[in-house]
């Protein structure tokens, strides 16, 4: 990524936290100035995504004319699919320790005595990330 991407993106990530506090800032107090900040906040944030891969497609694009070593199609699915293994296992293994702490402190609350069982199910839906985490080791080992 060249210096002037690399500014350019820093620049839209400033500009994406301070446009939408500032449309909050001059919005009168009303529900409609927090409805108008997300809309703006989310507009500017698909546009610096599309920006950002445009210009990330780019200049991986040049980079792989400079110096073919071995990326191809298989690389870069290797790749996603680490990224989802991660990403996926991640958000399962949060969505689980919610609902298991969630449970759990009720229980604890009832009878002080199961805060150990709790303890072990709260430890195996934190476990589900890290077997994506693992996964996604051996997945980018074979590449």
């Amino acid at each position: 990524m060249t210096l002037a991407v690399g500014i350019t993106l820093f620049v839209a990530l400033v500009l994406s936290f301070a446009v939408p506090f500032g449309a909050y800032a001059r919005g009168e107090k009303s529900k409609g100035r927090y409805k108008k900040a997300v809309i703006i906040n989310l507009s500017t944030y698909v546009g610096i995504i599309l920006f950002s891969v445009v210009f990330g497609f780019v200049s991986t694009a040049q980079a792989a004319e400079v110096s073919n070593t071995g990326s191809g199609l298989a690389t870069g699915l290797g790749y996603v699919a680490a990224a989802l293994a991660v990403g996926l296992s991640g958000i399962g293994g949060g969505i689980a320790v919610s609902s298991a702490a969630s449970a759990a402190l009720g229980a604890i609350s009832e009878d002080s005595s199961i805060f150990g069982k709790s303890l072990i199910f709260l430890g195996l839906a934190e476990g589900v990330a890290l077997y994506g985490l693992i996964i996604s080791f051996m997945i980018l080992g074979n590449l």
